[in-house]
Formats: C-alpha cells, structure tokens, sequence
C-alpha cells in the first residue's frame, strides 16, 4: 500500500506553521485514539499514518528533508516508525515520549518520561473582604481567620511516623508512573498503587494521618493598601494551602468589594455627590459647607448660581492605588424647593413674584418667548 502525502495526511498546507502541524495532528490523535476506538485496525492504522506525519513534520531538518526528496529523505531516518510499523520496544519508547508530550496526561499519558514523584502545589485560597469606602480611601490593616492545611509539624510533611520514612513504590520503582503496552504503542499511566507519588508510606504519622498536611485555623495579618478599587485582589504568598510531596504551598488572595456610600460615588480616583443649596443661597451667593471623606471644606456660592451647576474641589478624592495619584470630588449643587411654608413665608414669597415677574428669569423669559413664536406659528 502506497504512502500519503504527509501534508494531506494532517489536512494542512506544504508552508504549514508548526502550531497549525501540532494542532492538526492533536486533533486527529484524538480521533483515531485506539483508547477511543478499540479493536478497530483502520482506526489503529489511521493513527500510526498521522502520527508518523507528525514525527516527519515536527522536525525541522526531516521536513525540509521531506519537502525537498519526498519519503526517500526520510525513510532511513524513521526507525520503528517506517512502513513495517512499529519496531522493537526503543519503537514503543520513541512513541510514549513522542504522545506524551503532545498529550501530557491525556488518556493517562506520563508527559516527560515518567521519572520522579508528584510535587503537588497547595491550591490558592480566597476570600471576600467587604470595607467602607473610607476605608478603601485611607486603607486599613485587617486580621482574618482563616482555615486551612498546613504542611504536618510532626513528620515535617514526610508523611512518615518520626523515625520512618517512605519507601519507593514497588509497582512503579518510584517513578510515579507505569508504561502499558496497547497494541501497537505503548502509554504511560499515573500508577494505580501510589498515585503519581512515587512512593509507600507503611508507617504513617500519628498526627496527620500520613497525608503530610494537617487542618488548621491560622489568623493571617493583611495589609488593604489606601486608594484600593472595588473588585481588587490583595495577594499574600505561600498562604493558602499546604502542597504534597515536597510541592509549595498555594497563594491566599483577598478579593475586595467595597460598599456602596450613602452621599459618594467613586469613578477612578474621582468622588461625585449631589449638595442641596437654598434658593436665597442660589440666587443671593452664599458660603456653604461641602462634605469630603475627611471633614468638611467650604465653597463659594456666586450669585445666580443655576442648579445642577458642579464645582471641583481638587484633591479630595481617593488616591488610586494603581496610578498613585489623588483625584477630585465633583460637587453638583441642586436648588432645594421649600416644602412647609408659614402663612408669613407665603405672604413674602407671593411678595416677591408680583414684584419681580419673569424678567429676572433670563432662562425663563426666553423659554416665554420661544413658546410664544410656536403658538403665533401655529395660529397662523
């Protein structure tokens, strides 16, 4: 039977990329898989024929072998992957190392070789911290509890009563992994008796119970920079959970979400409020009291001052923490309308409109005159 074009095996064109060729041949290993198609020899012969493309195609020097003499470049390179399959158990070797590291532990693959025991990472830890936005502004020191496991004290996370040790696993010789023949090929698996440890404990420690860890309830003192935005993570190394086997401990992360404020909303570094004013504060100018996150500071209410009008008071924001520059609060003034009127009020306020009429309400008196042009239009 005559060989395909190795480009027309993975589907791909001759000026292919390497990750388009890795791509390709994935997705084809999966599909022909013998784990995916078992007692099936076209399967079986479809994925010898992809993946000795891939061997060819990966390698720079075989490719531009290939592309320049065809199969007779590469015919005497290929070993156990030639025309009369796989050869001998180096073969076997060649295509464990070869899946694996295309695969990692996909169907139970070894990845590298197989050699040496799981050091296992503890898994990161978080928590939610709900603060004021004062607190956000100013930031604040915070202690929490927090449970979790720690590396065991008394077998120094061995695992192994004090004295003892661990002993290498017997099925896999320590190596973590066993390599199992399927037909044609062979494939590394996680070993069953010792999990990818490597390795038996037959005295385990009293304390942890042999897993190395223990569960604790430790206080962790962390540090809420000022100026910190809702959503932010605060990171302390090493915090979060003890890992296996020797492996680092994970990360605890403190995600912060911030409350909303009764009077301030916060855009940035920026704070915006709204601040009622009088109508004789308004329209006669005044000096009135603007709240801020640290007090209270005065603005200058010109005469004639219009409601929604905003005034800028630098430097009254909250600083950001990632640009460590303090912004602004914005003030915007509205025109509170009196509610409860005594009849001496009421004489003075009707006083005061036939007196003035709308001439002193320049926004008014044209708004009167627009309205008036539309009705004339409209009569007309």
């Amino acid at each position: 039977m005559s060989k395909r074009d190795y480009y027309d095996v993975l589907g791909i064109e001759k000026g292919a990329e390497n990750n388009d060729i890795k791509r390709a041949y994935r997705k084809l290993a999966m599909k022909f898989h013998p784990d995916r198609n078992p007692d099936d020899e076209q399967a079986a012969e479809s994925f010898r024929e992809v993946t000795e493309a891939y061997e060819v195609l990966a390698d720079k020097e075989k490719r531009a072998r290939y592309d320049q003499y065809g199969f007779a470049g590469v015919d005497d390179q290929m070993g156990g992957f030639g025309a009369g399959g796989f050869q001998g158990s180096h073969a076997h070797q060649d295509f464990g190392d070869l899946f694996g590291n295309i695969f990692g532990e996909a169907f139970g693959g070894g990845g590298n070789g197989g050699a040496g025991q799981a050091h296992n990472q503890g898994s990161d830890l978080r928590y939610n911290l709900t603060i004021t936005l004062e607190e956000a502004a100013l930031g604040k020191e915070v202690e929490l509890e927090v449970p979790k496991h720690e590396s065991c004290s008394t077998c120094s996370g061995s695992g192994a009563r004090p004295g003892t040790h661990p002993v290498p696993c017997s099925t896999c010789a320590g190596h973590g992994q066993v390599q199992m023949q399927q037909g044609f090929f062979a494939v590394r698996r996680t070993c069953p008796s010792c999990q990818g440890a490597g390795k038996k404990i037959e005295s385990p420690c009293v304390t942890c119970g042999g897993t190395g860890r223990k569960k604790v309830k430790k206080n962790i003192k962390v540090k809420i920079p000022s100026g910190v935005y809702d959503g932010a993570q605060v990171r302390v190394s090493g915090e979060g959970e003890a890992g296996t086997n020797g492996g680092a401990s994970g990360d605890f992360f403190i995600v912060v979400h911030i409350k909303a404020h009764a009077m301030f909303e916060r855009d940035g570094a920026d704070l915006h409020c709204e601040m009622p004013i009088t109508f004789p504060q308004a329209t006669l100018g005044a000096e009135v009291d603007a709240p801020t996150l640290d007090g209270k500071v005065k603005i200058r209410i010109p005469a004639g001052t219009e409601g929604g009008r905003v005034f800028r008071l630098r430097g009254h924001g909250v600083k950001d923490v990632r640009v460590h520059q303090v912004g602004d609060l914005f003030v915007q003034v509205q025109i509170a309308v009196p509610q409860k009127l005594t009849a001496k009020q009421k004489e003075l306020l009707t006083a005061f409109a036939e007196e003035t009429g709308d001439e002193v309400y320049p926004e008014r008196s044209s708004f009167l005159d627009k309205a008036k042009k539309l009705w004339d239009d409209l009569a007309s």
